[in-house]
């Protein structure tokens, strides 16, 4: 008898769940509260995989052997804390991918920042030697469609912490940690601890013959490791500190000894400006080298690589003023980084919808760099309150294109328009692709 699962959720993840878990021989239903994209509606009727939309049959979903929860839906949805009592096991996606992945080897790269980048990179490291791999998980599509449409003997995941909450056996070959700081701790009762113990679910599983790549510079990684026993081998990286294994840079050079091989390269060489991309380059370099890619693949990757849409992206400048892209930049610590680059006096665009977000982190940036901020979002009132008295100008801004035409207004010529919002972005648009676009397309019209 074919196994019944209930995937709750049907954006990429569920979708791609439902299209492997159909290849399998399950018994498939998918149940998405919301409105589910025309596109994946096709996909699901094209593969004759039984859908609902806008409803949940509760009776149908508590009949379920197993259910494959989205990472987007928090525990506290209904459905959910329905599920948990009746003791039905719950998984991820990538829990579910990983069951089905054969003997390929797996690269799990999570952080609070600088994921989608690190992730990106090293990707492209690879593919400079080897066809045979796929950028998957949060960047690209899900991990469980990849292997239902066109398997690799490689996978380089993004995950998050949602990701990681909802795995049993999962486990990479080499992971990555890049940094934690305070974000969606709306999903982890405001406490930070439950997502700190999160993000170290990515080594839980790991064993001696696998890889832990990890900032030793990053005081909160460090306190928790001296709580646990890892039964993985230790890579960490550093711009403080020599190691003797792993990476760190040093008279601006970045070292690597990881193999026999050691890998030296000039940060100036580095196609990623910025100290924060310096480390995203160290850990994708270290893995590079864990999965022995020689060091000359390594140095030309570095050097030629081009940074993500919506990151730090340039998109123009007009009359002497530069915009600049950083809408994937959803939690203060992102914008931190966004504003630590700015080497110009800076219009920021902030605002959206507020995770928990403490400002006091960015406080003495915008004191130091910002000359105006543009409140972006539905509900300004926590922006203006807070940097009321920190920023010569302060004004309100309910679109995309009101944003970018107060923001030239505001700008002189040698000043950098920055959007890197510290927020979510679904009050005013889809997504923070949309977000990106739109800003994009208005600096485009001036």
């Amino acid at each position: 008898m074919a196994k019944n699962l209930v995937i709750l959720g049907a954006g990429e993840s569920g979708i791609g769940t439902a299209l492997l878990a159909k290849q399998k021989g399950y018994e498939v239903f998918v149940s998405d509260g919301g409105a589910i994209k025309a596109n994946f509606q096709k996909e699901l009727e094209d593969n004759h995989i039984a859908f609902e939309s806008g409803m949940h049959s509760v009776d149908k979903i508590l009949s379920a052997d197993e259910v494959m929860k989205s990472p987007g839906i928090p525990e506290k949805n209904e459905m959910v804390k329905a599920i948990r009592a009746k003791g039905i096991p719950v998984i991820s996606e990538i829990e579910f991918g990983y069951r089905y992945k054969g003997a390929s080897n797996i690269t799990a790269i999570t952080g609070s920042n600088g994921k989608s980048t690190a992730t990106a990179l090293l990707y492209h490291i690879c593919q400079l030697v080897n066809d045979d791999v796929a950028m998957v998980g949060n960047i690209g599509f899900s991990f469980a469609r990849q292997i239902a449409m066109a398997p690799k003997a490689l996978y380089i995941i993004e995950v998050s912490s949602f990701q990681l909450d909802d795995i049993k056996y999962f486990k990479p070959d080499i992971a990555i940690l890049l940094n934690i700081t305070e974000d969606h701790l709306d999903r982890y009762n405001y406490q930070f601890e439950n997502y700190i113990k999160s993000k170290f679910r990515i080594i839980e599983n790991q064993t001696a013959q696998d890889y832990f790549i990890y900032c030793i510079d990053d005081e909160v990684i460090v306190k928790h490791l001296e709580l646990l026993t890892i039964n993985t081998n230790p890579l960490p990286f550093s711009m403080k500190q020599e190691v003797k294994k792993g990476g760190y840079i040093k008279n601006d050079q970045m070292m690597l000894k990881i193999q026999e091989e050691r890998v030296s390269m000039s940060i100036y060489d580095f196609a990623l400006k910025g100290k924060h991309n310096a480390y995203n380059t160290m850990a994708a370099s270290i893995a590079a080298s864990t999965l022995g890619i020689r060091k000359e693949k390594i140095r030309e990757a570095v050097s030629n690589f081009h940074s993500l849409e919506h990151r730090m992206e340039f998109v123009a400048t007009v009359r002497g003023v530069d915009f600049v892209n950083d809408s994937k930049a959803t939690n203060v610590n992102s914008t931190w980084y966004a504003l630590e680059s700015m080497q110009k006096s800076t219009v920021l665009i902030l605002g959206g919808v507020d995770k928990g977000n403490d400002y006091e982190l960015i406080a003495e940036l915008v004191i130091d760099k910002v000359k105006a901020i543009i409140c972006m979002g539905t509900d300004n009132k926590k922006i203006m309150d807070f940097f009321g008295d920190k920023v010569p100008v302060l004004i309100e801004a309910d679109s995309a294109k009101k944003a970018v035409t107060s923001a030239f207004k505001l700008a002189e010529k040698g000043d950098v328009v920055l959007l890197s919002p510290a927020c979510a972005s679904f009050d005013l648009f889809k997504n923070y692709e949309d977000r990106g676009n739109q800003f994009k397309a208005f600096v485009k019209e001036l």
